[in-house]
């Protein structure tokens, strides 16, 4: 169990110490979701109360597009030189390995989304409950798109088109998560109960975080034969 823990902890910190040479895509994916939530108030007007109702929506579409973006770089470098093809010979479980490179690609591109949240919040006039939340359903939600996203990059890696094939994979399986994300802060919003909520994206991490790391490596070891 410790060497499989300091495996998992080994990828996480070559994979950030890699993204932090590569500063201009995590900047890209932070930079897209500023741009994204901040048009929305200049394209609607200063309606307040139009403004409070879309929130929600508009910062988890945004999310989920951001997280598009930096999916395709999730395997690929190491798929280009040849890095992955020495993590299919290692006697360690390819599944742990594939977590650690999940964990440290929702540090870079999905941890930096949630921390920006208040700010960009203040834009559309939300309560300090109504961000609240919503930080705390990103927080959620974004491991949940990491892993699912993973499993799409795996399918695809090395294909040709690739991203536009990935997001049509991925899009689709990420709709209930928006939706969970949203309701939850609109229930705190019109004053309701957020457990049911809360619970089934709960529910949904604790199945990604089950499932997904074993899917991705069978789908990785499809795609590198």
């Amino acid at each position: 169990m410790k060497t499989l823990f300091y495996l998992l902890m080994l990828v996480v910190r070559r994979d950030l110490i890699l993204a932090m040479r590569r500063r201009a895509d995590v900047l890209t994916t932070l930079i897209f979701f500023v741009m994204v939530v901040s048009l929305f108030p200049l394209g609607v007007g200063p309606e307040t109360d139009m403004l409070r109702k879309m929130a929600p929506g508009v910062l988890w579409v945004a999310a989920l597009l951001s997280s598009m973006l930096s999916l395709g770089r999730l395997f690929s470098a190491d798929y280009l030189d040849g890095t992955l093809e020495q993590m299919l010979l290692v006697p360690q479980p390819l599944s742990m390995l594939v977590l650690g490179k999940i964990a440290s690609h929702w540090m870079v591109s999905g941890l930096p989304l949630v921390l920006l949240t208040p700010v960009l919040g203040l834009q559309f006039d939300m309560s300090i409950a109504a961000i609240g939340m919503l930080m705390l359903t990103l927080l959620l939600g974004t491991p949940i798109l990491s892993m699912v996203g993973a499993i799409g990059a795996a399918l695809t890696l090395g294909l040709r088109g690739g991203g536009v094939l990935l997001s049509l994979l991925v899009l689709p399986l990420c709709i209930p998560v928006l939706i969970f994300g949203t309701g939850a802060v609109q229930a705190v919003v019109s004053g309701m109960n957020v457990s049911a909520h809360l619970s089934l994206m709960g529910a949904l991490l604790v199945l990604a975080l089950v499932f997904t790391p074993w899917v991705t490596a069978q789908a990785l070891r499809i795609s590198m034969e």
